[in-house]
Parts: structure tokens; sequence; C-alpha cells
């Protein structure tokens, strides 16, 4: 992947090969799914957002737009790195389908591995649990398309 369209922190903290296994990770996770998997990295949560990253992340998730896939079963995985933050926002039919216990039970995980000093290995496991969870409840039909992109964004 070129890593032109990124941010310059971006790259201090992941490699080519780091990124490129993210992508991969969610192509395979919707490989099985009619459902869509973002992952957004900022270096800092904006003032704007006044420290409440599942607000940014909702923000994120319709500047994206998330919320216009035909299945609304979108999932977007958010991270302010130096902040320490993160949130993970699933769109209504997923949130209908998994509820609160789900979305604490990922981002504890995602959490528990991040502080042990893998990020790589932690979105990795956070996507493929995502993409598990699609599968289940939203399992790709004939003629689905790939709604959005697969890349990693940041901001």
């Amino acid at each position: 992947m070129d890593m032109a369209g990124h941010p310059k922190w971006l790259h201090t903290l992941f490699s080519d090969e780091d990124l490129d296994s993210l992508i991969g990770a969610i192509r395979r996770a919707e490989a099985e799914t009619s459902g869509e998997i973002r992952l957004h990295l900022e270096r800092r949560l904006p003032t704007a957002a006044g420290g409440d990253a599942l607000a940014r992340a909702r923000e994120v998730f319709e500047r994206l737009g998330m919320q216009a896939t035909a299945e609304r079963n979108g999932v977007l995985i958010y991270l302010a790195i130096d902040d320490h933050r993160l949130a993970v926002v699933g769109d209504d039919a997923v949130h209908a389908r998994v509820g609160d216990g789900y979305w604490n039970a990922l981002r504890d995980g995602l959490v528990e591995r991040l502080r042990a000093g893998r990020p790589r290995e932690a979105l990795v496991t956070a996507i493929e649990n995502v993409g598990a969870t699609l599968r289940h409840h939203f399992p790709r039909g004939a003629g689905d398309a790939n709604e959005l992109s697969d890349d990693v964004s940041a901001g």
C-alpha cells in the first residue's frame, strides 16, 4: 500500500506491512458478509469532541458515509492514538442484533491488547471478531457489493 495518502504521524506508528495487514483483515472479514468494516485512526481527539471518543466516532462514521450502506450494517473501529481513547460504532441494523454487551466486550478486548503493546494484533483481532459477527447476522448474498473503501482512514 502506498502510504502517501496518510498523515506523517501514522508512518511512525504503523509500517506499510502493518497497514497492509489491517486492510487484508478487513477484506477477509468482508468476504463472507454484506457488512462493511472501517478503521479510522487519529493522533488525538479533536478539541471539539471534548474528549468523547464515542461522539467523535459517530461523527467519523457519518463523514465516511457509513450510514448509507444498503443494509445499515457498517461498523467503525475508531482510535485516538495519543489520547488512548477508542470507540466502536455499529449502524442501526448491527446494534439491533448485538446490543451493548457485544460492543463493550469488543472494546475491552481491544483495550487489553493495546495495553500489551500489540496494536496490529489488537486491531486485526477486533476486525476478525466484527467480521465473524457480521457474517453470522449478515451473510454475503449473491450480488452483494463492497460499498465502502477497505483502506485505513486517518485524520
